[in-house]
């Protein structure tokens, strides 16, 4: 029965985490930080973070035009697309436009607001980049974004700690 709990535990907090990284602006930096602070191991949080904030890139990168192109067609969702695709391109847009494949990577790993698997996903959808580009290009941004936050995080929970 003991064993069975343990697993459980285990079971939900993969869970929490893999979930948290795949919500749009908390993402894997945020999911990070939490899974450390619920007792995995940097490198275990990293990866389900990881593996976590990826989810949501195929189905933005197949989605997001269509949907968009339906949502602009109704009176109630025309604006907030209007919107929404303006700001994405006006703030992210530049970077990938100049430097193509490198542009996607860099907003994609940069951590900081405002940048992620989410908003490079819609940017590279919204400006029709292939598949076979975008997601390897998110799939590298993501890795370093990981790899930096572990990093931080890693440091951080040592000097709150000791």
């Amino acid at each position: 029965m003991h064993l069975l709990r343990a697993i459980l535990d285990l079971i939900s907090v993969e869970l929490t985490v893999l979930l948290t990284a795949a919500l749009p602006v908390i993402e894997l930096k945020g999911a990070i930080p939490v899974g450390i602070s619920l007792g995995m191991t940097p490198i275990h949080a990293a990866f389900i973070a990881f593996l976590g904030s990826m989810i949501p890139v195929p189905v933005i990168l197949f989605t997001v035009r269509p949907l968009f192109n339906y949502l602009k067609t109704t009176g109630v969702f025309r604006k907030l697309v209007e919107k929404l695709t303006t700001r994405s391109l006006q703030s992210n847009s530049g970077k990938i436009r100049k430097y193509g494949v490198w542009g996607l990577i860099l907003l994609v790993a940069l951590p900081l607001p405002g940048t992620g698997v989410w908003s490079g996903s819609l940017v590279a959808a919204l400006l029709d980049m292939r598949f076979k580009l975008a997601f390897p290009a998110i799939l590298v941004g993501n890795l370093i974004a990981g790899i930096l936050i572990m990093g931080v995080s890693e440091g951080l929970f040592k000097v709150i700690s000791g």
